[in-house]
């Protein structure tokens, strides 16, 4: 009777006892400072990316196309804070983002106020009206709580088509009058600033998200998502701690609004639509929920793609392909769709447990080597 000697598996070493890992564990903190900065330093780049921009980096059009996306990197972060951390799902989201673009252009349009006023009025406004459509919209739970909101933000959206006192301008929106701004705002060849007003935004949205997040308010909300009856057995008032996140989305929501207006140059009544707010969770979704960066980049993408499409459906690579081929492509929403379905199937978590999914595999990769 032979005895088999079966080896014991190697060691796991850890992570902060290997060179190389300990050293990127130590830069990891950098890397959003890193990331601010060369996002910052992107405008004076001269690179030009056939196929992905139709310019250089540094052209007007690439850098209002990328501010756009920032914003809405910006939205969906704020948005999460509610779905994502809080466990709150709201149709009614670009109530508050149209409030502050309407807002803003029709202080500085039709009242004459300088920018800086109508912006910080525009922003207390926002976040007064998400207060006390949130204290009411809170009385209510899940599907009940959905469509509370989605009441309201299409109360918003008829007073906005129907020109509401003569201030919105209807169907047909509301150009904003430049005359009012700052020159530093105005013209194409200061889009760089209005990119880097963008990425300000995007910056403090990130920020606050965070420190909420990592604060005793912020546990309390990741614990209402979890499981709401128990914050009320250890004796919080759920209530009061949702009606923090839900005006605190609300008023981020709004200063993104004051920057949007200013990079697209007016107010338009699409925005006023739930068709943004399904949007913004589709962003959420792709990003991956309750994530740091997941609702960032998947804004970003989303808003990327939502652009770059329409150009690519009507190009000469798509209109030479066959009928059944060609029509589909060339429609946005369709890509889009087909995207958003295959990134669910494959990466339920969003593009932030892309790092975990992909990590077995190259660890087997590794080992093969």
């Amino acid at each position: 009777m032979t005895n088999s000697v079966v080896d014991a598996p190697p060691a796991q070493v850890p992570d902060e006892l290997t060179p190389g890992r300990s050293r990127w564990h130590g830069l990891r903190p950098y890397l959003p400072l890193v990331a601010l900065v060369v996002a910052a330093v992107l405008p004076y780049s001269t690179l030009n990316l056939p196929g992905i921009f139709e310019g250089p980096l540094n052209s007007p059009g690439t850098l209002q196309l990328l501010a756009i996306c920032l914003v809405f990197g910006g939205l969906a972060a704020g948005y999460d804070l509610l779905f994502g951390r809080t466990g709150m799902l709201s149709f009614g989201h670009a109530l508050y983002f149209a409030a502050g673009v309407y807002g803003t252009d029709v202080l500085v349009t039709k009242a004459g106020l300088p920018l800086w006023q109508a912006a910080v009025l525009t922003v207390l406004g926002g976040t007064t009206l998400a207060a006390l459509l949130g204290a009411v919209a809170l009385r209510t739970v899940g599907i009940a709580f959905a469509m509370v909101t989605l009441a309201f933000a299409q109360v918003g959206a008829i007073l906005v088509a129907r020109d509401f006192g003569g201030l919105t301008g209807g169907e047909e929106g509301l150009p904003l009058d430049v005359s009012g701004l700052p020159a530093a705002l105005v013209g194409v060849t200061n889009t760089v600033n209005l990119y880097w007003l963008a990425l300000a935004y995007l910056a403090l949205v990130v920020l606050v998200v965070h420190r909420v997040s990592g604060s005793p308010t912020g546990r309390v909300l990741a614990g209402l998502r979890d499981d709401e009856r128990r914050i009320g057995v250890l004796g919080l008032d759920p209530y009061r701690f949702k009606l923090v996140a839900f005006t605190l989305a609300g008023g981020l929501a709004s200063a993104g609004g004051v920057v949007y207006v200013l990079i697209v140059g007016g107010a338009s009544p699409h925005i006023t639509s739930s068709e943004l707010t399904l949007s913004l969770l589709v962003m959420v979704v792709l990003g991956g929920p309750g994530t740091r960066w997941g609702p960032v980049l998947g804004g970003i993408l989303y808003m990327y793609l939502d652009h770059r499409l329409t150009a690519f459906g009507s190009s000469d690579a798509v209109n030479s392909l066959p009928a059944f081929l060609s029509h589909p492509l060339s429609q946005p929403l369709f890509v889009l769709g087909t995207v958003f379905i295959l990134a669910v199937y494959f990466f339920p978590g969003g593009l932030a447990s892309l790092r975990s999914r992909l990590t077995p595999l190259r660890r087997a990769l590794t080992r093969r080597s």
